[in-house]
C-alpha cells in the first residue's frame, strides 16, 4: 500500500506542491481522481475523510490522519517527516513561503476564476506579480542566496521552502512564456535556485510525470484556458 492518498484534480496547480514534497521525501502515494473528489464534495460533510470545501486533501494511511488545505498539509508533512528546520524562525519562514505561494496561485488564477484574463487585466497585474518575485529574490538575498549557490532561507541543503519555491515558479514559467520572461529579469537568483532544485532526481521525475499526465495544463476549466491564451506570447 502507498504511504498516502492525495485527493486533487488532474492538473498541477495547488496539488503539485504536495506531490513535490512527497516526491522530495521519497514517499509513495495514490491519487483518488476527479470522480472521487466530486463525489465527496457533493456528498454530506459527515462522509468526508476530513471536512473540506475543496481539495487538496491528504490521507496518511499509517497514521489514520486526513488533512485538508495545502499549507496545513505541507506543515503536517514537514513535521511528521522531519523536514522542517530546527529553529522557530526558520520553521515560521518556511510556512511563510508556503502561504506566499498559496497567495500567488490564488492571484494568478484570479481567485479561482472569479474573472478571466485579458490583456488589460494582465498589464495591470504585472507590477504586482513582479513585486511577488522581488519578495522571493530579496528573501533569498537576506539568507545568502547567490546565482549559483545557497537556498531561499539559507541552510546547507534544499528544504521545503526551496521545494515549494521551485514548484511555484517552475510550474508557471514552463507553461506561460510571459511569466517566464518577467521572472528571469526580476528574480535571477531565485530563477537559478528553482532550476537547481527542479533538477533533483525526484523532482525531475515528478515534472516528467506531470507533463505526460497533464500536458500543458496548469489549472482547470475556463480560467486555465484564459491563462493559456493571455499569458503566452
Amino acid at each position: 500500500m502507498a504511504d498516502y492518498e492525495l485527493l486533487y484534480w488532474s492538473v498541477p496547480f495547488r496539488g503539485q506542491f504536495i506531490r513535490a514534497v512527497l516526491a522530495f521525501a521519497g514517499k509513495t502515494w495514490t491519487e483518488g481522481g476527479d470522480e472521487k473528489i466530486g463525489r465527496l464534495m457533493e456528498g454530506p460533510v459527515q462522509g468526508m475523510p476530513v471536512p473540506f470545501m475543496g481539495p487538496p486533501v491528504l490521507i496518511d494511511h499509517k497514521a489514520n490522519v486526513a488533512i485538508a488545505q495545502m499549507p496545513a498539509i505541507i506543515l503536517y508533512l514537514g513535521e511528521t517527516l522531519n523536514l522542517m528546520p530546527d529553529t522557530p524562525e526558520m520553521r515560521a519562514m518556511t510556512i511563510k513561503i508556503v502561504n506566499d505561494a498559496n497567495d500567488v496561485i490564488d492571484e494568478i488564477t484570479l481567485n479561482g476564476g472569479d474573472h478571466m484574463w485579458d490583456e488589460k487585466r494582465w498589464d495591470d497585474y504585472q507590477p504586482r506579480l513582479a513585486k511577488w518575485m522581488g519578495i522571493w529574490e530579496d528573501t533569498g538575498r537576506r539568507y545568502g542566496l547567490g546565482k549559483d549557490t545557497g537556498h531561499i532561507i539559507g541552510g546547507l541543503t534544499p528544504g521545503i521552502a526551496d521545494v515549494i519555491s521551485a514548484t511555484l515558479w517552475t510550474t508557471m514559467t514552463e507553461r506561460f512564456s510571459k511569466i517566464h520572461d518577467i521572472f528571469e529579469e526580476t528574480a535571477p537568483m531565485t530563477a537559478a535556485l528553482c532550476r537547481r532544485v527542479s533538477a533533483l532526481p525526484p523532482l525531475t521525475k515528478l515534472a516528467e510525470t506531470a507533463r505526460k499526465t497533464y500536458g500543458e495544463a496548469y489549472a482547470g476549466g475556463e480560467i486555465g484556458a484564459s491563462m493559456a491564451k493571455t499569458l503566452n506570447d
